[in-house]
């Protein structure tokens, strides 16, 4: 083995002497099972949990995150039990090695459904403890910085999940350090010669790089000496996946970019943080249009920062980033921080409310989707780039970015979006279907006599506000509704043999006629109408939906649309078709 557990309690030595023994405990118990096994790759199976635990050491998570890192994987492959789990190691350990194991044996034959349902058991278990999603990426991440030792086959897609989902997971987060790994370990394997030529550039500037930070860093320091302030000033060159982002975006290779280095500056408090931003721009100019205030309106993970982009020495873009000592420890652990020790005796959580992402989940956790849906809206609305608007009394809402006003609405309340005629924003009327900007005043204008829409349902972006106008059409106007999201029902069925635009045939006129009543029990004077969405014909077995104020809606039984249809099983009747006999055995032949 590469490290022993003594090492690793050596090198973290804030857990108190019980988690210690815990720890010890689970070691012990896995070295039983697993002490002369190896993974497929060849190294030893205990390597892997280890470097895991150390991920999570490193974040400062206390000693229940890493017992269940040096238990996670398969119960039933450790021949773990809850029993067992408990007795040995209490609940809380038990929760977390029970939510990381139920993503971990899940396989299905189909890909699409695999990622799918993964991803969805992984976020719910997320809302329930956020513990679980945070080891999880530590795995994630160990995975990727042994990528090279799985099969070549199974690299890119590995690679392409944890860029799609991990990363952007652990941006929403807030965990920068593990982020910024992940992002470049996937462009390695995503498109290495690419990173091979930044990872050459960044090498082969760094003299040049070192020169021109530390004549910066001086001037900022010099400046700062004369006002007062106490600063520290750490530079970087900027992580691989943020060259290749502004290579994409700009269309120039790496050498032709310019803005790729950064400066820290870290202040004793947030009066400091201001001041300084001030005497920046007065050491270089600012560029127009680069500044954003994180202290005021900070980012839904926690994350607090000033950033400007000024012209600096030689005329040269330099990013710089202001903020506290605090700001900087939570920009760089996100969420995890709220699991850190107190004075080395207490670990103090604090609530999980105030991050979006968890409000966003827990919603989502209550909602129906399909598959496609619900992946749509993980990858968009979750885990995508997000705009901050303004309600017109001054609270900021977050939305993905490429919502419109519909979106907005839903956000404040289905009600409202239900309402929804019109729009503004900063006071001038908007179309519906025009995506919102960053820090736009939205007023919604409603209307109580409004209802949602199919073309409303196009202009939606977020998958909430498309779910909840499709569930208001599939029962207020099933015959309407378009499936699936953004493309129109299938064309009206026609008789067998017959184009559309063909005169029907007097037997089929017969046949029309006849088949337009429907048997209820002993009556059959009920007004209906029959679902566009499926076309009911005879003999077909069929359903009645009764609809608010327009009757009873036949529906084919195996309709897709049914599912969609808010209290469609306490709303349905029993229904059979009322056609005679020899017309309905006519249609069969």
């Amino acid at each position: 083995m590469n490290e022993s557990i003594e090492t690793f309690l050596h090198d973290f030595s804030y857990f108190s002497p019980l988690e210690e023994q815990q720890i010890l405990k689970a070691w012990s118990f896995m070295s039983e099972r697993k002490a002369q096994a190896k993974r497929p790759c060849g190294e030893a199976y205990l390597d892997h949990p280890l470097r895991v635990a150390r991920i999570l050491a490193e974040l400062r998570l206390a000693g229940d995150s890493m017992v269940c890192a040096i238990l996670h994987g398969s119960m039933e492959e450790l021949g773990l039990t809850q029993e067992l789990l408990k007795e040995e190691f209490g609940s809380s350990v038990t929760i977390l090695v029970e939510g990381t194991s139920r993503i971990s044996v899940l396989k299905l034959k189909n890909k699409s459904m695999h990622q799918a349902e993964s991803i969805r058991k992984m976020f719910f278990a997320m809302v329930n403890d956020i513990r679980i999603i945070i080891i999880r990426l530590a795995d994630r991440l160990d995975k990727m910085r042994t990528l090279k030792n799985f099969p070549l086959e199974l690299q890119k897609p590995i690679a392409q999940e944890t860029i799609d989902i991990w990363a952007p997971l652990a941006n929403r987060l807030g965990i920068s350090s593990i982020k910024d790994e992940l992002e470049d370990l996937s462009l390695k394997f995503l498109n290495k010669e690419v990173y091979e030529q930044i990872k050459s550039l960044v090498a082969s500037k760094k003299s040049e790089r070192s020169h021109f930070l530390s004549e910066a860093e001086k001037k900022i320091l010099k400046t700062t000496e004369k006002a007062g302030i106490h600063v520290q000033v750490k530079s970087r060159a900027k992580h691989f996946w943020s060259i290749y982002q502004k290579m994409k975006k700009r269309n120039k290779a790496a050498d032709e970019l310019y803005d790729l280095l950064a400066i820290r500056i870290l202040c004793d408090s947030v009066n400091d943080c201001y001041t300084m931003l001030g005497l920046v721009h007065t050491i270089w100019k600012p560029l127009d249009g680069r500044f954003k205030d994180y202290i005021a309106m900070p980012k839904p993970n926690g994350y607090q920062s000033l950033h400007t982009t000024v012209l600096s020495i030689d005329g040269r873009p330099l990013e710089i980033q202001i903020r506290t000592e605090d700001m900087h420890f939570i920009a760089e652990n996100g969420v995890a921080s709220h699991w850190l020790y107190k004075k080395g005796k207490t670990n103090e959580k604090v609530s999980e409310d105030y991050l979006s992402v968890i409000n966003q989940l827990k919603e989502l956790s209550t909602l129906r989707y399909n598959d496609e849906d619900f992946l749509t809206s993980i990858k968009s609305d979750i885990l995508g780039d997000s705009i901050y608007v303004f309600t017109p009394k001054g609270d900021i809402m977050e939305l993905p970015a490429g919502s419109t006003a519909i979106d907005f609405a839903y956000n404040i309340h289905t009600a409202i979006g239900e309402k929804i005629v019109g729009a503004k924003a900063n006071g001038s009327i908007i179309p519906l279907s025009e995506p919102l900007k960053n820090t736009q005043v939205i007023d919604i204008i409603t209307h109580p006599q409004a209802h949602p829409t199919q073309n409303q349902y196009n202009n939606a972006h977020t998958a909430k506000a498309r779910q909840k106008i499709r569930a208001w059409l599939a029962e207020a106007e099933p015959e309407k509704v378009q499936t699936p999201a953004s493309q129109p029902i299938p064309p009206t069925l026609h008789h067998k043999g017959k184009h559309q635009g063909e005169p029907e045939t007097s037997e089929e006129r017969e046949f029309d006629t006849a088949v337009l009543k429907i048997r209820i029990g002993d009556t059959t004077n009920f007004m209906i109408k029959f679902a566009q969405c499926c076309k009911p014909i005879p003999p077909l077995p069929i359903i009645g939906y009764v609809s608010r104020g327009r009757g009873i809606i036949i529906h084919k039984q195996d309709c897709s649309n049914l599912s969609k249809i808010h209290e469609i099983q306490n709303r349905s009747i029993t229904v059979e078709w009322d056609a005679p006999k020899e017309v309905i055995n006519k249609k069969k032949k």
